[in-house]
């Protein structure tokens, strides 16, 4: 399924406004909650309303609760969001290497991209690379840590990039090429290794001309997922080991023309 395009600010605004809202409104008991709605009553009186419905005293009481928790206006809170995201797309925001492939490879092209990131068990990977224009899944077993990356792409309005999927790669399938997968050799933990050879093999079919695989933060003989079992998985495609400035290891390989 195709991401959605990037919603407009005001109608992040709007949905913000609209959220906040109802939080407060299920922040406090019932019967809080009518005396607002008699509150809302009077008010329309006041405004010399004649006649009104249910849906005039719910807009009314929405008012009211906005002004209660200082909602900021829009151009305050655009200039927040806007502020945020310049944050969010600064490698050192994330502790990510300047020099490393993850940041070289990823924003290089400012064509929109699909990338996979699996295995990572932190939202700084996947909160970097969407705040730079990139459609990202996120496939992990931890479903806290899906919520996680969902949670902070909404803080900047990013949550149509996002696909979130709490579930295994063996359990999982793109229905949509892609240009990148990045992962960890995490990932692959619970896996056979006839279930590591499906899934690489899967997500290589997926992968379009001149895309790139980074398995991050190689160790060398790792139970879950060896340099040589790389090296064999992706056999006809280029592939190197990187290193960066953090003397991380990142296992790359790249997709040539068929």
């Amino acid at each position: 399924m195709a991401h959605p395009p990037q919603r407009s600010l005001r109608h992040e605004y709007e949905i913000y406004v609209e959220q906040e809202i109802e939080n407060y409104k299920d922040s406090i008991p019932r019967s809080a909650l009518l005396r607002i709605g008699d509150e809302a009553v009077d008010q329309l009186r006041k405004k010399n309303q004649i006649e009104f419905n249910e849906i005039l005293i719910w807009a009314e009481v929405d008012l009211i609760i906005r002004r209660r928790v200082r909602i900021p206006a829009f151009a305050t809170w655009r200039n927040r969001r806007l502020k945020l995201l310049a944050e969010y797309r600064r490698p050192e925001r994330w502790g990510l290497a300047l020099d490393g492939p993850l940041v070289r490879e990823m924003i290089s092209d400012e064509t929109a991209r699909h990338v996979l990131v699996a295995g990572v068990r932190e939202a700084g990977t996947a909160m970097f690379l969407v705040a730079n224009g990139c459609s990202v899944t996120t496939v992990e077993e931890d479903e806290d840590m899906v919520e996680r990356v969902l949670t902070a792409a909404g803080q900047v309005g990013l949550t149509s990039r996002v696909t979130g999927c709490a579930t295994g790669l063996n359990r999982w399938a793109p229905d949509e090429p892609l240009n990148a997968v990045v992962c960890t050799p995490a990932a692959f933990e619970h896996l056979s290794r006839d279930e590591r050879t499906r899934v690489i093999d899967l997500l290589k079919g997926a992968t379009l001309d001149g895309g790139v695989h980074l398995v991050q933060t190689l160790v060398a003989g790792s139970a879950a997922l060896s340099e040589e079992e790389l090296r064999d998985r992706y056999a006809g495609w280029d592939v190197s080991i990187v290193r960066d400035e953090q003397s991380n290891r990142t296992f790359m390989a790249r997709k040539g023309a068929a």
